[in-house]
């Protein structure tokens, strides 16, 4: 009931009862685009990760992820080279910031004016059933949804299932046919979401 908590996750079924955020509260109302895709990208995958968010940050749009390592870390990272915002939504409490090699990271994007944030108490640790649950709050957070690789099972996919309910847009970046973190990007595409290849394409949708 507080006045700044988000309005998108008001309207979301099972909303966090309550968040933790360190930084930048603020802009949990702005707009912004979710990025996501597996941990272990290619370097193709890294590369656009890392483009993509700085290229949204440079046009003032805030880029929104999970902290994991690859392609979340790729796009917090892109975002705060561009010293623009990011919202890194965690599967743990605040005093557990997991990848422990991110917490650099978390810094940057604090100093940033961006946002960490978790629904999890403080000392929670990063528990395996945490990670699904929190991608409702990266979905209902964002206008919009980029994912770069995904392999045919992998939970970007259960991002993406929140994003459909939630009625997000879906963006995706077209892989390499010849590789495992293609299938499940390459699928969505043929399922009917918009193949990306520039931001603009994405503002022009959203914004």
């Amino acid at each position: 009931n507080d006045d700044i908590y988000p309005e998108k996750l008001k309207r979301i079924y099972a909303p966090p009862q309550k968040l933790y955020v360190m930084g930048n509260e603020k802009i949990l109302n702005e707009k912004g685009i979710a990025i996501i895709g597996c941990r272990k990208p290619s370097r193709y995958g890294i590369e656009i990760a890392y483009k993509f968010a700085y290229g949204l940050s440079k046009k003032g749009i805030n880029v929104i992820s999970g902290l994991a390592r690859g392609i979340d870390s790729y796009s917090h990272l892109g975002s705060v080279h561009a010293k623009g915002k990011t919202i890194a939504v965690l599967g743990s409490g605040l005093n557990n910031i997991y990848p422990g090699e991110n917490k650099k990271l978390c810094l940057e994007i604090v100093k940033n004016g961006g946002a960490i944030i978790t629904e999890y108490e403080p000392k929670e640790k990063p528990l395996a059933m945490h990670f699904p649950t929190r991608n409702r709050i990266i979905s209902a957070l964002s206008d919009g949804i980029l994912v770069i690789e995904a392999k045919k099972r992998s939970g970007t996919l259960i991002t993406v299932d929140y994003g459909l309910d939630q009625g997000k847009e879906i963006f995706v970046i077209p892989g390499n046919i010849t590789s495992e973190n293609s299938v499940g990007t390459n699928e969505l595409i043929k399922q009917g979401a918009k193949l990306v290849t520039n931001i603009e394409e994405i503002i022009e949708e959203i914004y």
